[in-house]
């Protein structure tokens, strides 16, 4: 049997268990072109050890692609396809741990200044949408599939509200934002109305042509900036600054340093509640003294420019629901 029919049923199969499965689908359409048309029993071992080298030192790459044929030979074995799994038995440890990137105020109004190019009518992003776009990521803290997956629907500017559905890990959540981030929103919002009219199911962010705006048209636009911008690694890193890298660090764009420390006192004590199994009668009167700050401090957060706040109130309640639960269950 082909290679590639075998990658197909175990994508399909995969969907049919309730998966996504597209970052997956990405690495074995990938290892299917770099094995060639052939039948899955003529993979040899020597092509899979260069598919999963690539080119550069080892990084957590080579460990993803791992992953993704490990699962992928499983299947295979146990329905006859194969005969063995010509993969490495050793995983080896990357060189250097990922180190994702911190952008520096001047850095992003570097990079805000350059969306200008993106007014060439060769670029598929309107500098409009661009920038709007990098003001989202690093003002909300959102991943940029959630970004681009948003619709007119999921965007409440009237009540400075975002409905992120069914993100990472299946996760759905609601983003508040800050008000000059909702004002930005609201003129791209006007803006893009009048120029690239939609349905409420329409998505937010549009490319020039009024289409979807695809993940890979805004990186590789945003790499093009980021060059034109200045904005580069000197520490030696593989990896250049990414678009990904705008949400890094963003609880403490998002709140004062103060509300900051009690949070964060919020998240050790109910990680030692958890890790213990059991709570402690001396912790909890700490944890009650740093609810009460939260509570106190959660109505009253102040917003920098461009931030959205972080809805301390509701993670309070939940960790304080579970603490008490456990501690009167002691």
């Amino acid at each position: 049997m082909k290679l590639a029919e075998v990658v197909g049923e175990y994508v399909t199969h995969k969907r049919s268990m309730g998966m996504r499965f597209y970052t997956e689908e990405r690495t074995l359409k990938a290892f299917c072109r770099a094995m060639g048309d052939i039948a899955i029993t003529e993979v040899q071992r020597d092509r899979v050890d260069a598919y999963l080298a690539g080119k550069g030192p080892v990084t957590r790459f080579w460990q993803r692609k791992h992953e993704v044929l490990v699962g992928f030979y499983r299947f295979a074995i146990a329905r006859g396809y194969a005969l063995d799994v010509p993969l490495p038995h050793r995983v080896p440890k990357p060189a250097q741990a990922f180190v994702p990137y911190i952008y520096s105020h001047d850095e992003l109004r570097r990079l805000l200044e350059a969306t200008a190019a993106c007014d060439n009518p060769h670029s598929s992003i309107e500098s409009d949408t661009c920038r709007t776009l990098i003001v989202l990521l690093y003002g909300a803290g959102l991943r940029i599939s959630e970004a681009l997956a948003l619709t007119l629907a999921d965007v409440d500017l009237s009540g400075a509200m975002l409905f992120i559905y069914t993100s990472k890990f299946y996760k759905t959540r609601l983003v508040p934002l800050g008000p000059d981030l909702t004002r930005a929103l609201k003129a791209y919002a006007t803006r893009r109305a009048m120029q690239h009219p939609s349905g409420p199911e329409g998505p937010f962010f549009v490319s020039r042509t009024g289409g979807p705006l695809t993940r890979r048209a805004a990186e590789h636009t945003f790499s093009r900036l980021r060059l034109r911008a200045g904005v580069l690694r000197h520490d030696g890193a593989r990896y250049q600054p990414r678009l990904h890298d705008l949400r890094q660090n963003a609880e403490a764009r998002k709140m004062p340093n103060r509300n900051l420390r009690i949070y964060r006192k919020v998240l050790e004590y109910r990680r030692l509640a958890i890790s213990s199994g059991s709570c402690d009668s001396a912790l909890f009167p700490m944890f009650r003294s740093c609810l009460y700050r939260a509570f106190r401090n959660s109505s009253s957060l102040s917003l920098g420019r461009n931030r959205a706040c972080l809805p301390v109130s509701g993670f309070v309640l939940a960790s304080a629901a579970s603490f008490s639960a456990r501690w009167a269950c002691k």
